[in-house]
């Protein structure tokens, strides 16, 4: 046990470092579609569920699964628990990932997204509790259950054509020797890092805790905390509070190794703007239940309906605050 849990806080210090290099943030999605007319990033987070879906798809295979994380009912507070997710993503600047990334880049002021996400989560359990959705009872069954054995092949192939050419690729420039050393690492550390390749990175080691420790999102751990206030249930949290502080090292260590650590003092506004932004996607994720996290590696690759319902809802309400606050700020500028 003490093996399992040393490699799955390795992975998740991974996923932290994999987080921060390649700068994972809805709401830097969500602005490049409307900005580039692109979903690079977009389409890299989603394809971030797919590597879930093969991965569980060949430890099903193996033999390795312990069971499937039930889903929920899809009720007005999926919609609404959505919405405020997006609302606080775009108040904070930054999604639960976002976040991550710009703490590792040492804008401390980031530190208070956790904390509000669990003030946020506080509150709304004191209101919301009883009546949160409960888990259906004919959801622990994975809809591709039955269908990993020719799932799990096409993904080896799918994974092979996705990462067989950029080994290749890294192959042929450690072999160009005209290149200096400095430069090669260099350009290789911008390449590799892309949105695709770390959604990559992350996918895997997410598959790899998952297997571990069971289903985890740090988002889920710090509900959990804030709901264990009236449960009075802190049994079993260890193992997620050190793969929680294992996340957030890792994002140090990718921000400190890229050379992107640049600490600063933070300035009242970036902190309020941090802490409602946390509070406020703390109150949507325990009204869904989940946060964008736990909805893109648990409810997105299981095919949870409540899951698809409430990233929709959260990409909308982050595309409608962007397009709201362009519009006023071009006001803004013709009026002065």
């Amino acid at each position: 046990m003490t093996a399992a849990w040393l490699v799955a806080i390795l992975s998740v210090g991974l996923m932290g470092f994999a987080i921060q290099r390649g700068g994972t943030c809805m709401v830097a999605a969500v602005d490049e579609v409307l900005s580039q007319r692109r979903a690079h990033r977009l389409t890299a987070m989603l394809e971030a569920s797919l590597w879930v879906v093969g991965g569980l798809a060949l430890a099903q295979l193996a033999h390795w699964m312990r069971g499937m994380p039930g889903g929920y009912d899809i009720t007005q507070w999926t919609v609404v628990g959505g919405l405020l997710l997006g609302l606080g993503a775009w108040v904070n600047g930054a999604c639960v990932f976002g976040a991550i990334a710009r703490l590792g880049s040492g804008q401390w002021a980031q530190a208070l997204t956790p904390l509000g996400f669990y003030v946020g989560s506080l509150s709304v359990g004191a209101i919301f509790h009883p009546l949160a959705p409960k888990p259906l009872a004919t959801a622990s069954a994975w809809p591709w259950w039955s269908g990993a054995s020719w799932l799990a092949p096409m993904f080896v192939l799918y994974a092979v054509w996705r990462v067989g050419p950029r080994l290749l690729e890294h192959w042929r420039e450690r072999q160009q020797k005209r290149h200096r050393r400095r430069h090669h690492i260099t350009h290789l550390a911008e390449r590799v890092w892309a949105p695709h390749s770390a959604t990559i990175v992350i996918g895997i080691t997410f598959v790899m805790t998952f297997l571990l420790a069971g289903p985890w999102a740090y988002t889920d751990v710090l509900a959990r905390l804030a709901q264990d206030m009236f449960t009075a249930d802190w049994q079993g949290l260890s193992l997620p509070l050190l793969l929680l502080l294992a996340l957030y090292a890792g994002a140090l260590l990718g921000g400190w190794t890229a050379g992107r650590w640049r600490p600063a003092r933070p300035t009242a506004g970036e902190c309020l703007s941090a802490f409602t932004g946390g509070a406020l996607m703390g109150c949507g994720s325990l009204l869904i239940p989940g946060s964008n996290d736990g909805l893109l590696f648990i409810g997105i690759p299981l095919l949870r309906p409540y899951a698809w319902l409430a990233l929709a809802s959260m990409v909308l309400a982050v595309a409608t605050a962007l397009l709201l606050q362009r519009a006023w700020l071009a006001r803004r500028a013709v009026a002065f």
